[in-house]
């Protein structure tokens, strides 16, 4: 089991992807808190003075008493059901304000992540040693100092502003009702924006680091990585025998090609490779090829159909493991398959009584790169 320690690589698209779908993203709790701070301010602000003239027409109506009023006592739960409506939509409307407030600043610091897996149950988090570890982790230990730090700062800079102010709200008692009302507003105000300041400096630092943190927990090690990739790109053995497979597939299909060759080279059983030249090709080119049960099935065609089958090893190895089908052939490849081609012309040209029958079929020197099983040969070599 590999330890944090050899996590060192940042987390590739693929894993931050996957911990979108797993419901992780990095989220920044200061930032929730100055998103509901903020909005609670902008809506004391917006809305106080009116709610506060509501307010103070209503208390005028609750506070006056007749004759009548004393008569019927039942007329003052119909008043406290007024007061209480009035408050009721206000703290709706306070609430909405807040709470898209807090989801506009999730989505806002982590983008927007739809899935149900953090709230499905996971028996792992129960685990004590586990929640141990995350107790002291790093990010935790970050997250309990800034805490501390910030509990700190507000309560010193509550403690100032009611310091400085306390005496001035004693003094509302004294003033009528309509004036204290604005005066709290007032004094409401100006203290939800102190703490808005000191709250909106905290998410200046902490938006980026708990970015930071987040990639931190997701960084991967150098297995981890190489795993990734082979889910990604295919376990290279499987993807050699996929490719092998569909030579082999292509081979066959190439076999019905044979007829139009202008010759076949093997070597002698296991490889056969089927080449044809015209005016309008650059080169000659491969049209099927073959190995073992498919090289014989080439053979028997072309002799089938009296074209010529040659006997030059190395050439039919390099042609098959270096030329693709109806492709040029390699120019590496020219001058070998040019004495062979001329010498298919000369047997071409004797068979048809124009000329004397060609000596033994020449083998071209072959490049030891190109020929596939000279090259293995060197490679399994002793230094």
């Amino acid at each position: 089991m590999e330890s944090s320690q050899d996590r060192n690589l940042p987390a590739t698209e693929r894993k931050l992807q996957k911990a979108r779908t797993d419901g992780q993203a990095a989220r920044s709790r200061d930032l929730s808190h100055l998103a509901i701070l903020g909005a609670g301010a902008m809506a004391l602000l917006m809305f106080t003075p009116r709610l506060i003239d509501h307010l103070r027409l209503d208390m005028v109506r609750q506070l006056a008493f007749d004759a009548a009023t004393m008569k019927s006592p039942g007329s003052m739960i119909a008043r406290l059901q007024s007061m209480t409506g009035t408050g009721l939509i206000a703290s709706m409307v306070f609430a909405a304000l807040t709470g898209s407030a807090a989801l506009l600043s999730a989505i806002g610091a982590g983008g927007w992540v739809w899935s149900i897996k953090p709230i499905a149950p996971d028996f792992s988090r129960l685990n004590p040693l586990k929640g141990a570890a995350n107790l002291f982790s790093k990010q935790q230990m970050a997250n309990v100092a800034k805490m501390v730090l910030m509990t700190g700062i507000l309560a010193a800079v509550g403690w100032n502003y009611l310091g400085h102010s306390i005496d001035e709200m004693a003094m509302l008692v004294l003033q009528p009702s309509p004036s204290a009302l604005s005066h709290i507003a007032d004094w409401l105000i100006a203290g939800t924006s102190l703490l808005l300041l000191v709250v909106f400096l905290a998410a200046l630092i902490d938006v980026p680091l708990q970015s930071v943190f987040f990639r931190q927990r997701l960084k991967m090690s150098h297995q981890e990585v190489k795993q990734e990739h082979k889910e990604s790109d295919g376990n290279p053995e499987i993807k050699g025998r996929m490719r092998q497979r569909q030579r082999e597939i292509a081979d066959r299909a190439s076999v019905s090609a044979v007829p139009k060759a202008d010759f076949v080279v093997m070597n002698p059983t296991h490889y056969a490779v089927a080449l044809k030249y015209d005016d309008s090709m650059s080169a000659p080119q491969v049209i099927a090829k073959g190995t073992d049960l498919v090289a014989m099935r080439i053979r028997d065609l072309a002799k089938a159909n009296e074209v010529p089958v040659l006997q030059s090893p190395m050439l039919a190895r390099a042609l098959y493991a270096n030329a693709d089908l109806d492709q040029p052939i390699p120019a590496a490849l020219y001058t070998a398959v040019a004495q062979v081609l001329a010498y298919v012309y000369r047997l071409k040209a004797a068979l048809r009584g124009e000329g004397q029958m060609p000596g033994e079929v020449p083998e071209p020197y072959i490049d030891p790169e190109l020929d596939p099983l000279g090259l293995k040969t060197r490679q399994g070599a002793p230094a």
